[in-house]
């Protein structure tokens, strides 16, 4: 017979490795369902986010799009001739017609709120004060002229930029016959 000492060690052993073989198949599993879950729920996370991130992207992109069509694109063109005048020019005041700016000192650009620094030019009433222009002249910019609308003093669709004098004007813009964009019709509303 097995004494009483034994018989209670050998049930505690026992007891023991069947908690100790419960506990860590429990553990285990437990552990697997919770890698298992987290998986779903950050694959599902995942491509939520993924799909909000194309949507906005997708969305950012238009509205780019639609920003640059707006700012950029065409309202009209015309025709006219592009000749040059400085605010030193026997006729002129040396102050803008639209703004009362006085330009004296030789400046010849102004900051629009939307388009940033751009060319000052005259033009007749058919473009309302604050019309914003765009032309190509190639002695002055290989680059597309952006001007605002700030003076007046010409006929018809002629467009007189203003320049640092009279003397630039003569020299380098001359008179040319150019076709201009227009890209806003009168100051912002």
């Amino acid at each position: 017979m097995i004494s009483k000492s034994k018989f209670y060690l050998n049930y505690i052993v026992k007891t023991s490795l069947v908690l100790i073989v419960l506990f860590s198949i429990s553990a285990s599993s437990s552990k697997m369902e919770a890698v298992s879950t987290n998986e779903n729920i950050n694959r599902s996370v995942d491509l939520s986010t993924m799909a909000i991130y194309i949507n906005k992207e997708e969305e950012e992109k238009a509205n780019e799009e639609a920003l640059q069509k707006y700012l950029w694109g065409s309202l009209d063109s015309y025709t006219g001739d592009l000749t040059g005048y400085g605010a030193n020019c026997p006729a002129c005041s040396g102050r803008l017609a639209c703004t009362g700016l006085d330009v004296r000192d030789g400046t010849d650009t102004y900051v629009d709120n939307t388009y940033g620094e751009v060319k000052i030019v005259a033009s007749s009433s058919n473009l309302p004060c604050g019309s914003i222009i765009r032309f190509n002249y190639s002695r002055i910019s290989p680059e597309p002229i952006i001007a605002i609308v700030l003076d007046r003093g010409v006929l018809g669709n002629d467009i007189d930029l203003l320049t640092p004098s009279e003397e630039y004007a003569f020299k380098y813009v001359g008179r040319s016959s150019i076709t201009y964009d227009v890209l806003r019709f009168g100051w912002e509303k």
